[in-house]
């Protein structure tokens, strides 16, 4: 582990000003805390970034005397999300070892008794794998224990609907438009004529034919998750995790699942099991969602056949025009790119808005979706339908219609 330490760390976080007093006040500043006995607090203002760092200072380091975390999962996973934004990598590790001990969380893990005690739900699981691996090695396999057993929960809730919504939606973009006679479904062919009724003829008249799938032409879809590993987007991953283990037990989906920060790792081959893609994820450090978007579009072979879902809150710390430059070339080649800014059921989420409407003005749409509406997000996207028409049947604001929280 760094030796550093958050306080030391702190300049490296923060871009210079020129003025090098006013730094070395700020900094102190961080450190103390603020209080009266620290004869520093009225020397040195805070802007708005200096002011969350020091919330998340406090948080963690003055616990006692503020309350801290507390014991409330959703609090703590934000707060391990927060820390990634305003802290180098180096001080995020030691603020996430200190926290083991100070929140209880290594309690939590090497005591079974604590851990029945406790209901386990997603917003643990994203506690869990924001902590990633500085959770002790003893402790693992207790982990790894509660994050299967809402990663069933999860795929148990979410595998019927999902499944019913993709082999459907495949079945029926089978469905030839243009069969030969003896491939008429007649049944189909006069149901979807009825409005093409003739009183004067008794009969109807088929404007259009719908035929059988050809059972022996298989129909795929090639569809790729490519996830962001900032630490925000933490419960975006436990629900893709699911999702991809879903997609992946479908014979007729191809299913592909690429992690990314500043580098990029394929975890397709742990797809059947959603702990190991959680365990194999490492949150934090920075973003460049041009770099993923390379290696995605290399992964595209049959691009009309190809659904790429980019899942990130779109804060590139990579070269942004060619993110987008990429994106329209990723669209212009057939295949269809949908932008999901949280794939979640926290509610809107922060992301940013500038390049969500620029992705969105080369056809890829962003809006954030919970987890009840992908499996109709995905069918829509394998028929080649409008997502953003789906999109706003269903409620969904998309970028065009709002800004983001703050």
């Amino acid at each position: 582990m760094s030796d550093t330490t958050p306080a030391e760390g702190f300049a490296e976080a923060r871009s210079p000003r020129g003025d090098g007093n006013r730094d070395r006040l700020t900094r102190w500043r961080l450190v103390l805390g603020g209080e009266q006995a620290d004869g520093i607090g009225a020397l040195a203002s805070l802007d708005a970034d200096d002011a969350k760092r020091d919330a998340a200072l406090q948080q963690l380091y003055d616990a006692e005397r503020r309350g801290g975390l507390g014991a409330s999962a959703p609090r703590v996973a934000r707060w391990l999300g927060d820390i990634r934004g305003y802290f180098p990598s180096s001080v995020v590790q030691v603020m996430q070892a200190d926290a083991m001990d100070r929140l209880g969380l290594t309690q939590l893990l090497l005591e079974p008794e604590l851990m029945r005690a406790v209901q386990p739900d997603i917003n643990l699981v994203s506690t869990l794998v924001g902590l990633g691996r500085v959770i002790p090695e003893r402790s693992r396999a207790t982990a790894r224990e509660v994050v299967r057993v809402v990663t069933d929960q999860l795929e148990e809730r979410l595998r019927s609907e999902t499944v019913q919504a993709v082999t459907g939606a495949l079945d029926r973009s089978a469905r030839s438009r243009r069969p030969r006679q003896s491939d008429i479904d007649w049944n189909r062919t006069i149901a979807a004529n009825l409005k093409h009724y003739q009183p004067d003829h008794a009969t109807v008249i088929p404007e259009r034919l719908v035929g059988y799938a050809r059972r022996t032409q298989r129909v795929e879809r090639r569809i790729i998750l490519c996830i962001d590993q900032s630490g925000s987007m933490a419960e975006s991953i436990v629900y893709s995790s699911v999702f991809g283990a879903v997609l992946a037990s479908l014979r007729s989906v191809s299913t592909r699942l690429v992690a990314f920060d500043t580098s990029v790792v394929d975890l397709t081959d742990d797809l059947d099991d959603p702990v190991d893609v959680l365990f194999g994820v490492q949150l934090g450090g920075g973003t460049d969602i041009n770099q993923a978007l390379a290696y995605c579009q290399g992964l595209i072979e049959q691009p009309n056949d190809t659904i790429l879902v980019l899942i990130s809150d779109l804060y590139e710390g990579g070269i942004a025009d060619e993110m987008v430059r990429r994106a329209s070339s990723i669209v212009a080649s057939g295949a269809t790119m949908i932008a999901l800014l949280a794939l979640s059921d926290s509610g809107r989420p922060s992301f940013d808005a500038g390049h969500a409407a620029a992705l969105a003005g080369v056809g890829v749409p962003a809006f954030a979706c919970t987890p009840d509406q992908f499996p109709g997000l995905m069918a829509t996207a394998i028929e080649r339908r409008d997502v953003t028409a789906w999109a706003a049947a269903n409620d969904i604001v998309t970028t065009h219609e709002t800004e983001p929280d703050g």
